[in-house]
């Protein structure tokens, strides 16, 4: 049975032939390269990754409404050590125009946040802005993710590799990378599980990789578990999305980090 993550694949897969069979090509634009890596190491906080999300598959419309513009100003004025933009256009609502007008406007790294399976994406990410791109682990075998990874790298682009399981940590560890998300929702069930920072956190630690615990963070209590699981940086978006008070909700979610106490 094919789940939601299997279907966007095969859009995605469509969506790259279009593009080129169209001819379309990106050109490199005149960005100064910013380094999540670099906030991470100086970060006396958990690091929050704030996300622009409008909509997601497993929660429908999220936020219409926001801005993307006005809503990274504002991430960025209450504390966010970098903004995660979805690009993806027919799930999340997003678009690489919401990314290149957020980097124009905001001095802190950007992820393009997307289902990336071709270098030309990684082209696209590049052109609108992007500091750093998202690749998914279980959606790529070892080699693809070693060929886009190594591509990216050429590019000034850094990664944040996202696993779920073992298997998909071991794919990330055997690319040594340096940035690795774990995400605590399963893309096949949408299931969210805590215990997936905690149980692969211990793995990651050893290694010196920077970890960030991604989805179903809403609350101090959260992000406290995750940080004493050995996540650096988490990423959130529906919390601050729907927030009525995004200072106020930043500050709640602000918590010392323990790499800095070390």
């Amino acid at each position: 049975m094919m789940t939601i993550l299997d279907s966007i694949i095969e859009r995605k897969k469509a969506e790259v032939q279009v593009l080129k069979k169209s001819g379309a090509t990106f050109p490199a634009g005149e960005f100064q390269a910013r380094s999540l890596i670099t906030a991470l190491q100086r970060a006396e906080n958990v690091a929050i990754i704030a996300e622009f999300k409008r909509a997601s598959p497993s929660k429908g419309i999220i936020n219409q409404n926001l801005n993307p513009v006005q809503q990274a100003k504002l991430y960025e004025s209450a504390g966010a050590s970098a903004i995660s933009v979805l690009t993806d256009e027919e799930g999340f609502k997003g678009s690489f125009a919401d990314l290149k007008k957020v980097r124009e406007a905001v001095g802190i790294p950007i992820l393009c946040k997307d289902f990336i399976i071709d270098e030309i994406q990684i082209d696209a990410a590049h052109a609108a802005g992007a500091d750093l791109i998202l690749l998914i682990a279980s959606v790529l075998s070892l080699n693809e993710l070693t060929k886009l990874y190594d591509y990216a790298s050429t590019k000034g682009l850094e990664c944040l590799v996202e696993v779920h399981d073992k298997q998909d940590l071991e794919k990330a560890l055997k690319i040594n990378a340096s940035l690795i998300g774990i995400n605590n929702r399963d893309l096949k069930s949408f299931k969210v599980d805590l215990s997936i920072t905690e149980k692969l956190g211990a793995i990651a630690k050893s290694t010196g990789a920077f970890l960030i615990s991604e989805s179903g963070l809403s609350s101090r209590a959260d992000i406290l578990r995750v940080a004493e699981s050995g996540a650096d940086g988490v990423l959130i978006g529906e919390s601050f999305m729907t927030s009525s008070n995004l200072s106020q909700t930043f500050a709640e979610f602000t918590v010392p980090s323990l790499r800095m106490q070390k």
